[in-house]
């Protein structure tokens, strides 16, 4: 389900994001989510909320990268 807020966002990804990735995140996720309503835009069968937690992880690896520590910074 989408997420109107940072602090709905599983402890996975708001334990772990800086503040600006959280809101990639959540803004990636949320277009996802209803770009793959429909079962026939998926490449596989994975269901519709694992296809927007890989969207959104994708969007914010194109602006930040985790370091050896697993800290999250600006590219």
């Amino acid at each position: 389900m989408p997420y109107k807020n940072n602090e709905d966002l599983p402890n996975s990804v708001k334990d772990h994001l800086p503040k600006h990735a959280l809101d990639i995140y959540r803004e990636a996720f949320n277009h996802a989510y209803v770009e793959y309503e429909n079962s026939n835009k998926r490449k596989d069968n994975s269901s519709q909320e694992v296809i927007s937690h890989k969207v959104a992880w994708a969007a914010v690896k194109k602006k930040y990268k985790k370091d050896n520590d697993g800290n999250w910074s600006a590219i």
